[in-house]
């Protein structure tokens, strides 16, 4: 049976959203874990834009504060970064991210959240042994990237909060 492509139900609607969340979702993974050379920029309006669609309908809000143009290896950080917090919000909750002058801070914050401590060691202490899955290889991957800035993370776990700057 042919559909008529001038129907537009509320299938067709879920099906879309599907794609723009999954394309978000895409480019998201090609920041966070793409190649960053040390003179490559990215815009603050394609991050906010990336972001608002992977977002938008999601129990996740971020709310981003930087500079319009910023190294595209900061942003690749933040992402990694989004992705722990992620881990620890499955419920839903708020990510803040504000760059001043010198250091990038991200908080997140929910009335219930899930840390797994075992993930959260290798961001405080990147020496420690890790038995980590794939689905969590951004808790590797971020000591990495911020050693390689010579930058050092600093990271503040609480009940409701987490604050992560670098």
């Amino acid at each position: 049976m042919l559909m008529d492509p001038g129907s537009t139900g509320p299938e067709m609607a879920l099906i879309t959203e599907s794609v723009a969340h999954a394309n978000a979702r895409i480019r998201f993974f090609r920041i966070a874990f793409g190649a960053a050379g040390p003179d490559q920029r990215i815009g603050r309006t394609e991050v906010t834009a990336v972001i608002s669609d992977m977002t938008h309908g999601g129990r996740v809000t971020i709310d981003w504060d930087s500079p319009t143009d910023l190294p595209r290896r900061d942003v690749k950080r933040v992402f990694l970064l989004i992705l722990c917090l992620e881990t620890a919000l499955p419920y839903g909750g708020r990510i803040s991210i504000d760059r001043n002058d010198t250091r990038w801070s991200l908080q997140a914050s929910a009335a219930k959240m899930k840390v797994a401590p075992r993930l959260w060691e290798c961001l405080i202490n990147p020496a420690a042994p890790a038995e980590i899955g794939p689905a969590q290889v951004q808790f590797l991957l971020v000591p990495e990237e911020i050693s390689r800035q010579h930058r050092r993370l600093t990271t503040e776990l609480a009940e409701n909060q987490i604050r992560l700057s670098f």
